[in-house]
């Protein structure tokens, strides 16, 4: 099974050269100020692409789904959107969530300690792909200035429960792939700080279990 891993596209997914795979895996951020227009729009070409499963994730950025949710969710139609759920798909087992330590004032923001890790708590093990927004602590997480910001909890949580991958973004300076403890951390930010959509999307190999 072949991921294709983006995140952080802010509405220019179009310019992007998506490879071909059996998943396209998307962690948030679609969208600059997330109003119901443009989700619409960037689901569009979420569906435009040949993948044959697509697994989304709302991200800081995309506000309408913590907002109007329901109408949000709506607009994924043929597409998976996981928010705090899992989902079976080509053999794989996946938990998507859009949860990341309050930051500015964005949205899916929770304040560090007992609020954010109630969400991570609700990550199963035995998971193949875990797909958040924000980063965990240590991976993908600095920052061009000031200190790094992925969250000790989701960290925690990962080592927990042990997915094969993890896929996140939100941090664009923090694009690449990192391994511990059996998970590879992939921060797909297709943007990079200064929101030009130049780095490519990150693809992963990765057999069903037996």
């Amino acid at each position: 099974m072949r991921l294709v891993c983006v995140s952080d596209t802010h509405e220019q997914g179009r310019r992007v050269e998506v490879p071909d795979g059996d998943v396209l895996v998307h962690a948030g951020d679609l969208t600059y100020r997330g109003t119901l227009e443009t989700i619409e729009r960037e689901a569009d070409w979420l569906r435009s692409l040949p993948h044959p499963h697509k697994v989304v994730v709302a991200g800081n950025h995309d506000f309408a789904f913590e907002l109007t949710p329901d109408a949000a969710r709506a607009l994924m139609h043929g597409l998976t959107y996981l928010q705090d759920e899992a989902a079976n798909l080509g053999g794989l087992r996946f938990w998507g969530s859009p949860w990341q330590p309050w930051f500015n004032s964005w949205a899916f923001n929770l304040e560090r300690g007992p609020a954010l890790r109630a969400k991570w708590d609700l990550i199963p093990a035995g998971l193949d792909v875990l797909v958040t927004h924000g980063p965990p602590a240590g991976h993908g997480d600095r920052v061009l200035r000031g200190p790094d910001v992925g969250c000790e909890d989701l960290l925690e949580a990962v080592r927990r429960t042990g997915p094969r991958v993890h896929v996140f973004g939100h941090i664009h300076e923090g694009y690449g792939i990192t391994e511990a403890h059996g998970t590879r951390f992939v921060n797909a930010s297709t943007c990079d700080a200064r929101y030009r959509p130049v780095q490519p999307p990150i693809v992963i190999d990765l057999e069903p279990r037996a």
